[in-house]
C-alpha cells in the first residue's frame, strides 16, 4: 500500500501542478477578453466571458480524457479536429498572452525605476486616461495576435494538410555513368499513416508522383507514428500505388520501430529471446509489430532495406543503392542504422545513392567517412510543418535545430536532399511548410 501512494504521489503532483500553470495561464489570455468586452452590454459580456471559460473547460476534458486513452477507437476525423484544436487554441493563447506579458514586465521594471527616479507631477487624470487607452491597445494587439494565429492554423488543418507541392531537382554527381544521365528519381518520406483523416487526398498526393513518371522510387522512412495496424488495408492499397521500372526501394524512420508506444508487456523485454540483437530493448509485441510493419513494405512491392544495399542496373552500367536503418545524431533518436555494414560489397561501384531517413546523419558520418557516397536522401524534419518559403525567404523553426532541414545541400561532391514529408504529425496540418513530392534527375 505505501508502494502504491508514493508511486502515485509524484503523479499527482505533476498533475496539480499543470493545473495551477493552466488557469494562471487562462486567466493572463482572459484579461484581453475582459478588457475588449468591458464597454459592451451587460449580456453580451457575460456571454462572452462565460463562453471563454466553457470552451476552455471543454477543450481541456477532452484533451485529459484523450491522453487517458478513452478515444482509442474514435475515428480519425474526430481526432484530427481535436488535436487541431489542441494546437489552435493552445498557440492562439500564447499569442495572446505575450503582449500582456511584456506589458507587465513593462511595468514592473517603470516601478522599480520609479522608485530610485524622482519625476515630476502629471496630472492624475491624464495618468489614468493614458493607462486606459494602453490597456485597450495591448489587448486589441493580443487579440489580432491570437486570431490570426487560430486562423492560421485551422487553414493548415484544412487546406495545408493535403496541399502537395512537387520539388523538382537536378543534382550533377561525380562519375555517374554515362546511362545513367537523366534518371528520374521519385521520392516520397514521412508518410505517417497514423495522421491520415482524408484518403481522397492522399490518393491525389500518390498521383502526383506517379505522373511524374520516375525511373525509380525511394521511401526515407517513418511510415507510421508507432502501429504497424496504422497501414489499413486503404494505405496499402493506396501506396501500392507506387510503381517505377526500376523498382520502389524503402527504410524505415524513427517512427516505424514503436519505440514511442507504451508496450503492453514490456517488463518481458529482458526474457525475451529477440530475432533483432540491436533491438533488445524490444518486448515481443513490439517485436511483433516491426515485423509486421516490415511485411507491410513487402506486401505493396516495397523493397525495405535493413543497413543492406542493392545495384542498380542500364545496360552496362551500375549504380549501388544504400539503405541504412535509423541513425539520429541529434537528441535521443535510436542509431540503429549500420553504414558499414550496409556499405559491403559496393565498394567499386562507381555512384552510391544512401537513403537515411535522418539528416544528421550525413555530417555525423557520410561526409566524414564515406566521400564515395554522392547523393543522400533523407527526411525526417517535416520542416517543422511551419514556416516560410518564398524567392526570397526560406525559414522553420527546425533549422535551429537542424543544420540540413529542407532541400537539397552540398559539400564538396557531395549532395543531400531532405523531403519535407508526405504526412503530419501531432498538429494535423502544415502551415507554409506544404507536403513535399519530390522527384530527383540526375545530370
Amino acid at each position: 500500500m505505501f508502494h502504491s501512494v508514493t508511486s502515485i504521489f509524484p503523479m499527482l503532483i505533476r498533475i496539480i501542478f499543470t493545473v495551477i500553470f493552466i488557469v494562471i495561464f487562462d486567466l493572463y489570455a482572459f484579461q484581453t477578453i475582459r478588457t475588449l468586452t468591458s464597454d459592451y452590454r451587460l449580456p453580451l459580456q457575460k456571454t462572452i466571458r462565460i463562453g471563454f471559460w466553457a470552451l476552455s473547460l471543454v477543450f481541456y476534458s477532452l484533451a485529459l480524457l484523450a491522453m487517458g486513452g478513452y478515444f482509442t477507437h474514435a475515428s480519425r476525423g474526430f481526432l484530427v479536429v481535436l488535436t487541431g484544436l489542441f494546437f489552435a487554441m493552445f498557440f492562439t493563447k500564447v499569442l495572446m498572452v505575450l503582449p500582456l506579458l511584456l506589458e507587465d514586465v513593462y511595468r514592473i521594471l517603470r516601478k522599480i525605476v520609479s522608485v530610485f527616479v524622482s519625476s515630476k507631477e502629471v496630472d492624475t487624470g491624464e495618468v489614468k486616461s493614458f493607462l486606459v487607452s494602453r490597456k485597450l491597445f495591448i489587448a486589441q494587439i493580443s487579440a489580432g495576435l491570437g486570431g490570426l494565429t487560430f486562423a492560421g492554423l485551422s487553414y493548415g488543418v484544412v487546406k495545408g494538410a493535403h496541399d502537395y507541392k512537387l520539388h523538382r531537382v537536378r543534382v550533377a554527381l561525380k562519375n555517374l555513368p554515362e546511362n545513367f544521365k537523366g534518371l528520374k528519381i521519385g521520392q516520397l518520406s514521412d508518410i505517417h499513416s497514423g495522421s491520415f483523416w482524408d484518403k481522397n487526398a492522399v490518393i491525389k498526393g500518390v498521383e502526383k508522383l506517379m505522373n511524374e513518371k520516375p525511373d525509380v522510387i525511394f521511401f526515407t522512412g517513418d511510415l507510421v507514428n508507432s502501429i504497424a495496424d496504422e497501414m489499413t488495408d486503404d494505405y496499402i492499397r493506396i501506396f501500392s500505388q507506387l510503381k517505377a521500372p526500376m523498382g520502389v526501394y524503402s527504410i524505415l524512420g524513427n517512427h516505424d520501430y514503436g519505440d514511442y508506444y507504451q508496450w503492453p508487456d514490456k517488463q518481458e523485454t529482458q526474457s525475451f529471446n529477440t530475432p533483432f540483437p540491436s533491438k533488445a530493448h524490444m518486448s515481443p509485441m513490439q517485436v511483433a509489430n516491426l515485423e509486421k510493419l516490415m511485411n507491410v513494405h513487402k506486401t505493396m512491392g516495397w523493397d525495405l532495406l535493413m543497413n543492406e544495399n542493392r545495384t542498380l542496373q542500364i545496360g552496362g552500367d551500375k549504380i549501388a543503392i544504400i539503405g541504412v536503418e535509423n541513425f539520429g545524431a541529434k537528441g535521443r533518436f535510436a542509431k540503429y542504422g549500420i553504414l558499414s555494414k550496409a556499405y559491403e560489397g559496393i565498394e567499386t561501384l562507381p555512384v552510391k545513392i544512401l537513403l537515411s531517413h535522418d539528416p544528421s546523419h550525413w555530417d555525423y558520418q557520410v561526409v566524414k567517412d564515406y566521400k564515395d557516397i554522392g547523393l543522400t536522401l533523407s527526411g525526417h524534419t517535416h520542416g517543422a510543418q511551419f514556416g516560410i518559403e518564398s524567392a526570397l525567404i526560406k525559414w522553420s523553426p527546425i533549422k535551429y535545430m537542424y543544420k540540413q532541414w529542407a532541400g537539397i545541400y552540398k559539400t564538396g561532391e557531395q549532395y543531400l536532399y531532405v523531403n519535407r514529408g508526405f504526412g503530419y504529425l501531432g498538429y494535423p496540418g502544415r502551415l507554409g511548410i506544404r507536403p513535399e513530392v519530390s522527384v530527383i534527375t540526375l545530370g
